[in-house]
């Protein structure tokens, strides 16, 4: 029997492949069953494990394992089973009556050295073998072509790299999400580093612990070297709303950020009526103060006088003075943080636009701030209002003959679902921006460890997801949202480990891969051209 299916199905030369299976049933829709080799141990296969089935004519299905199990062909086996796994009688079961079985699911098909989604299934008997390197490579391209980003390596493969398609990742907004204590701040850093290292974008980041500038620590303590300290070309800015935090920290800034308070509009306090506790009334009022106390009307609201202005609106009846009272005690919460002041001497708006226009990423740092969530939806709501809205004016003036076309431009936020809740998404800029599908040259990179917090329409254009391990149902389905064909991924999502293991699936590559990160030691080495210590802050802070 096994020549006869030798000779319909022949195997490939020695060396280039090992075969797992034979195809048994299936369909395009719920995946395929293939009947584990005679040779082959169960042990040895992994949910995430990449497959290639040739079919009859030239094509070549490319696939995953995404689930694996048991079978047995007679009720006698399942009743009285071998008393030893090595017997006699179990090894004459091994192959006969019993069997391993893969659960496949097709994604691609290679033909003529095109890849495509795969639309068709192979034949009955078909051989199943491990992917090769060579067909893992044909498949995500090579790290080393223009615009490609080594990721990591595919599970049970190790040495084989993954790369990235950087274009198509900015093209659209993305995600990394995963549980806490996961390692999302390690893959948004390499992505970042991927993305500045390319040159594939400038990014803005709202780096809310202080974890992307200078320099963190990894999960054993250790200091490893930011984003600032790893292109020390000039190539990223870091800047602070609390120095005295970056002198601490030791860390190198460019410039710290002040905000007048005769700068700040409605819209950038109103994303705090949760927080704050306003109700629709108050936040309401807050549009007609402004229009009633001019640019003046915060720093008014929260003077300690009394306010003629004020008590007229109050005798007019716009405003009930139990209203007002409230609207001032919340916003008194203000005079927390420093950064905010009556009059800034300088416009950190045009500061940061001008660093972007150079191809220069910033990194804003909270310090202390980092803490109080209001100050972080502040901070980063007024600067995105304005930074969009300044793109918006450029990229309209490009399209009318006017100017150069602004550089694609990333904004990083971190507790992405306080920004995009169902309630408020459709309302803010983030949702705006994550709608707009990159129409102004603006895309979000979100962190979450709740994506189903996140607005179900806002993840529905999420165009890459970077995730790692999940536990709840509610975030599995969130980050599986608007994408067909997943149902088989929500096994493999589930097995990851905690560690340094993520689920890529979306606009920068092909299918669905799931990858082992890799190391600092690595990224850093390959971006600063030479073997490097990532724990050796030291010399890189006083050097």
């Amino acid at each position: 029997m096994s020549e006869l299916l030798d000779q319909f199905f022949p195997r490939p030369p020695a060396g280039t492949a090992t075969r797992l299976g034979i195809i048994v049933s299936g369909s395009l829709g719920k995946g395929l069953e293939a009947r584990l080799a005679p040779d082959r141990v169960i042990e040895g296969l992994a949910v995430g494990r990449y497959v290639v089935i040739r079919g009859q004519t030239d094509r070549r299905f490319f696939g995953m394992i995404t689930d694996v199990a048991l079978e047995s062909r007679h009720p006698e086996v399942e009743q009285t089973p071998p008393e030893e796994p090595d017997g006699f009688l179990a090894q004459v079961y091994r192959g006969t009556l019993t069997s391993g079985r893969m659960h496949i699911t097709p994604m691609l098909v290679i033909e003529s050295g095109e890849v495509r989604p795969a639309k068709t299934i192979p034949a009955h008997f078909t051989h199943v073998h491990e992917a090769t390197p060579e067909d893992v490579s044909e498949v995500f391209g090579d790290p080393e072509e223009t615009g490609r980003f080594h990721i990591g390596d595919p599970l049970e493969m190790p040495g084989v790299r993954i790369a990235l398609n950087l274009p198509r990742f900015v093209e659209r907004s993305s995600g990394v999400f995963g549980k806490s204590g996961t390692g999302k701040t390690f893959l948004t850093r390499m992505l970042l580093a991927g993305i500045i290292q390319k040159r594939a974008a400038v990014n803005l980041i709202f780096d809310m612990h202080n974890e992307y500038g200078w320099k963190s620590q990894d999960e054993s303590k250790q200091d490893v070297k930011g984003l600032r300290q790893l292109f020390f070309d000039g190539r990223v800015s870091v800047f602070t709303l609390d120095p005295e935090s970056s002198q601490r920290r030791n860390s190198k800034v460019d410039y710290t950020v002040r905000i007048g308070y005769e700068q700040v509009e409605p819209e950038d306090v109103e994303m705090l009526a949760p927080l704050f506790g306003f109700s629709d009334v108050q936040s309401n009022a807050l549009y007609m103060l402004r229009r009633r106390l001019g640019a003046s009307w915060l720093r008014r609201l929260l003077a300690e006088e009394s306010d003629p202005d004020l008590t007229a609106i109050i005798e007019e009846g716009k405003i009930h003075e139990g209203t007002l009272g409230a609207i001032q005690r919340k916003l008194a919460q203000l005079h927390r943080f420093d950064f905010l002041v009556d009059r800034a001497d300088d416009d950190p708006i045009r500061r940061i636009l001008d660093y972007i226009e150079s191809g220069v990423s910033v990194i804003l740092e909270f310090g202390r701030y980092g803490n109080a969530l209001e100050a972080y939806i502040l901070v980063a709501n007024y600067i995105t209002r304005r930074i969009h809205r300044a793109y918006v004016d450029r990229k309209e003036a490009y399209l009318g003959g006017h100017g150069a076309e602004p550089r694609p431009l990333i904004i990083t936020i971190e507790e992405a679902h306080k920004f995009l809740d169902p309630t408020i998404a459709r309302h803010t800029i983030f949702g705006t921006i994550a709608r707009e599908m990159r129409k102004y040259n603006v895309t979000l990179l979100l962190v979450d460890q709740r994506p189903s917090g996140i607005d179900p329409e806002v993840m529905s254009q999420i165009g890459t997801r970077v995730t790692a391990l999940l536990d709840e149902e509610n975030d599995i389905r969130a980050v599986f949202s608007g994408i067909a064909g997943t149902a088989a991924l929500r096994e493999v999502l589930a097995r990851l480990e905690t560690k340094q293991q993520a689920l890529i699936l979306g606009h920068a590559v092909p299918m669905p891969i799931v990858v082992r990160t890799r190391d600092y030691q690595d990224l850093y080495g390959e971006i600063s051209g030479h073997k490097v210590d990532v724990t050796e802050a030291k010399s890189a802070l006083y050097g």
